[in-house]
């Protein structure tokens, strides 16, 4: 863990006012908000599935262990969460984990890719306050969704937005991974989601995951990135995107956004075994910064961990503070470079100037670049297998497969 960040001096005191952003930097006494991976367990083997999900973790948390983490995130003052997965519909409280959370001032963002969405699911969605649904879509056509999240995926997702849609449900999300593959879509994605009244949110690519396998595939080209630089100018307004176009900013002014990487300094990652990473893009040892179960719980991991002190101290920069954009893009995404093999005090592998391309090519090409050692994916065929590859839709396969989680009693 210490060899992750180059040695920084001491740290300054916290600024006084100025910028939000500023402070920010610093951290926070508890993240604005927290991505929680309620399970790995998912009905679909997506290609660039960031957290390799698909078969179910034994050592999840169980309910108690999950009503204990939302007791503390009510203690801490923590606004929301980002719950994910896997397919977090699938575990079978999750609906109970859900009205929990709500019920004790902890508002929920799900993501999900609709499978369990019926008619019922959706009017109660509907009636309840502080909960947020983003249905996740990476095509605004069956042909390019379905080569990357599987055979179906499509046709459910449209299933779920109109059963939200027809109950009533406000401010529903679209959630889009831009790629090579939907980079063209911008226009017919934004006008999908004006159809059901629900918002479009479109987010960044990682090498994170299965993604490393198809990242050099998938990533949006330079063009493609300029195009969408484009987009976000006349668009951003109207369009969520989180942290997750920052570099885009090196191309002139800057984006609607967070624009830094708030790893560790106002966002996180629990995973479905309680382990807490500096960031959902990062599921790593380097950025392992504790576990739930530990004593003092996710309060002491949040506030006292070594690494996410690290991360708070003020960014060098490397090399990139050279550069006349450094202050637009604080040097990108810190897990795209890491999962690229490029230093993370250097130039994000997209950068928009092209230094992220000489990066890349003047690896020492005998190193393997990092890859996580959390690896959920099925081990068999799936219903739903993407067919990215050119491979032929497969058949359904055995029903834990179907769905990992059927029947299990997490109490």
């Amino acid at each position: 863990m210490t060899a992750l960040l180059p040695p920084r001096p001491p740290a300054p005191e916290r600024p006084v006012g100025g910028r939000l952003i500023d402070q920010f930097e610093y951290g926070l006494d508890a993240p604005i908000c927290l991505t929680w991976e309620l399970t790995y367990a998912c009905n679909l083997a997506c290609a660039h599935c960031l957290s390799s999900s698909g078969r179910r973790d034994p050592r999840e948390l169980s309910t108690a262990e999950a009503e204990a983490v939302i007791d503390e995130l009510q203690r801490m003052q923590v606004f929301y969460v980002n719950v994910g997965g896997g397919e977090p519909t699938v575990r079978p409280d999750f609906w109970h984990l859900l009205d929990y959370a709500i019920g004790h001032d902890v508002g929920v963002k799900f993501s999900t890719n609709g499978i369990k969405l019926d008619k019922a699911r959706a009017a109660q969605l509907a009636r309840t306050d502080y909960v947020d649904v983003q249905i996740s879509l990476d095509g605004a056509t069956a042909e390019v969704n379905d080569r990357v999240r599987g055979t179906g995926s499509y046709a459910t997702a449209i299933r779920a937005l109109e059963n939200l849609a027809e109950a009533g449900m406000k401010d529903f999300k679209v959630s889009v991974v831009v790629t090579r593959e939907n980079a063209g879509q911008l226009d017919e994605f934004k006008a999908l989601t004006d159809s059901f009244g629900a918002q479009l949110r479109i987010t960044r690519l990682r090498p994170s995951g299965r993604g490393a396998d198809v990242w050099d595939q998938l990533h949006p080209t330079m063009a493609q990135q300029k195009d969408l630089y484009s987009w976000l100018l006349a668009n951003g307004e109207k369009v969520l995107t989180g942290d997750s176009f920052f570099h885009l900013s090196a191309f002139g002014e800057a984006l609607p956004g967070l624009n830094l990487c708030g790893a560790g300094r106002v966002v996180c990652l629990i995973d479905p075994v309680g382990d807490v990473y500096a960031c959902p893009f990062a599921i790593h040892e380097n950025f392992l910064a504790g576990n739930v179960r530990d004593e003092g719980g996710f309060q002491r991991v949040w506030q006292s961990s070594e690494l996410f002190a690290d991360l708070r101290n003020p960014q060098t920069g490397g090399a990139c503070t050279k550069c006349a954009h450094f202050d637009a893009c604080r040097g990108g995404c810190m897990a795209a470079k890491f999962f690229t093999g490029l230093p993370l005090d250097g130039p994000d592998p997209e950068c928009v100037q092209g230094y992220g391309e000489t990066a890349l090519a003047a690896r020492d090409l005998e190193l393997v670049a990092p890859r996580s050692s959390v690896d959920h994916s099925h081990t068999g065929p799936v219903r739903g297998q993407p067919t990215l590859l050119g491979m032929p839709a497969l058949p359904p396969a055995k029903i834990c497969d179907e769905s990992p989680l059927a029947g299990l009693d997490l109490r």
